[in-house]
């Protein structure tokens, strides 16, 4: 008998319904698609990302995963089980991160939250003290486990909340952002043990805003924006969808107007600006490839663009998330 994959979701769909001040005493509601029609399935085994800005619905769609908000419409089953039907059988089939150091009690100590939340999975004393230990070990937490949790810095909560994922020793581990607030090495740390557990047959979902860690953990990759599912595959079929295209970066003084005239150019498909260090950064991806070039180059400095750097390069996962959106990962789609 086959088993049924550990996340399929059909046409999730979450709205939310806002007020937004208009004056002193008048407001005025206003609707947010949190996620529009989602569908989704990982498969057993694989280190699943979810790739996005903050904002852009990840922590949504994981929530509604795991029996934290209900959707507004759409199915979605985890480990076969139904998220609305059998929430219950969801919560202990999974080991969760989904709020970082806000899960924990800072008053008892780094054991005794790994305890209590063994209690809470309904592990036996003798269970809960040794599960307890064999997460102190493998996070290397050392002395820190004895001592409460208020006198942990940011990175240290982060590591613990981590291991509090580990308790049950559940088949699908969920993890939100979980290098968020970790120094390099830690976060390089982290990334390992989680490589190692879907080495021990674990599957992970895994969202992240920081492209490096979906390139070099991720079997597959989904890119999330504005609660829309733009994309899903390897990194390497995601790249290979931009290779008929040209990826080009310029660099130097580039007005907002300059970049609103590539955009009339009908080979141009994208185009997204930041900047760095009091220079405008201009990301164009086109669909001429390099015969574009000249085109391109002749219409910013005819704008008054000042260009003190051109490299044109086969395409990144940074250049595929601007591809599908038109924005970099740095910025905030203002969807929670």
């Amino acid at each position: 008998m086959d088993h049924p994959p550990p996340i399929r979701a059909e046409n999730l769909c979450k709205t939310y319904q806002t007020r937004q001040r208009k004056g002193l005493f008048k407001s005025q509601k206003s609707t947010v698609e949190a996620l529009q029609n989602v569908d989704l399935e990982v498969k057993t085994g694989e280190i699943f990302g979810l790739l996005g800005p903050n904002g852009a619905g990840k922590t949504t769609l994981i929530k509604i995963l795991n029996t934290l908000l209900l959707p507004t419409s759409g199915e979605a089953w985890v480990n076969g089980y139904h998220v609305l039907r059998e929430e219950n059988k969801v919560r202990a089939s999974t080991g969760c991160m989904l709020m970082g150091e806000r899960g924990l009690y800072w008053k008892l100590t780094g054991r005794e939250n790994l305890e209590y939340f063994g209690a809470l999975y309904h592990l036996n004393p003798v269970q809960r003290k040794q599960r307890s230990n064999e997460i102190i070990t493998l996070l290397n937490l050392g002395e820190l486990a004895d001592r409460s949790v208020e006198t942990y810095s940011s990175g240290q909560k982060m590591k613990l909340a981590f291991g509090k994922a580990l308790v049950n020793d559940a088949p699908l581990l969920v993890l939100d952002e979980p290098t968020n607030t970790l120094d390099v090495p830690s976060a390089s740390e982290l990334r390992t043990i989680v490589r190692n557990l879907n080495h021990q047959g674990k599957t992970v979902i895994y969202t992240t805003h920081i492209m490096s860690e979906a390139e070099t953990l991720c079997d597959r990759v989904a890119i999330i924006d504005r609660g829309q599912l733009l994309a899903l595959g390897t990194v390497s079929e995601l790249k290979t969808s931009l290779q008929q295209d040209q990826v080009t970066h310029f660099e130097g003084v580039i007005s907002a107007q300059a970049e609103s005239s590539l955009r009339k150019i009908p080979e141009v498909l994208q185009t997204s600006r930041s900047s760095q260090d009091g220079k405008a950064l201009l990301t164009v991806v086109s669909a001429a490839g390099q015969s574009n070039l000249p085109r391109l180059i002749e219409t910013l400095t005819g704008q008054g663009a000042i260009l003190q750097k051109i490299t044109t390069q086969e395409p990144t996962l940074e250049d595929v998330f601007v591809a599908k959106t038109g924005r970099t990962l740095a910025q905030d789609t203002s969807i929670k």
